[in-house]
């Protein structure tokens, strides 16, 4: 049985999400990001879809939210919280790309 770790999970949603958050932004993808800069590129995300004032960005910026902070307490929780933390930022990252497109 394989064990993902906490590294190998925000590596797999970099690679997922780095390229439909950096279109968002209107930024250049970059893969092999840090979880922290992981984060923060949620967050830039997520106050630039806040001050779009459309209803749908404003949607996905809430999921973004969400998504940001469950993120953060995966890095900073414990070991038996991180999979349930990191599935809940993984369906809020996937509901904010689908409010947004």
């Amino acid at each position: 049985m394989t064990v993902l770790t906490k590294a190998d999970t925000f590596a797999a949603l970099d690679a997922c999400f780095t390229a439909d958050l950096a279109a968002l932004s209107g930024s250049r993808p970059t893969r092999g990001l840090t979880p922290a800069r992981f984060i923060d590129l949620v967050e830039e995300v997520r106050d630039l879809l806040a001050d779009s004032r459309l209803p749908h960005y404003e949607d996905a910026s809430d999921d973004l939210d969400h998504a940001a902070d469950y993120l953060t307490e995966a890095l900073t929780g414990t070991a038996d919280e991180q999979h349930a933390l990191l599935a809940q930022a993984r369906t809020h990252l996937r509901s904010a790309v689908a409010s947004a497109g």
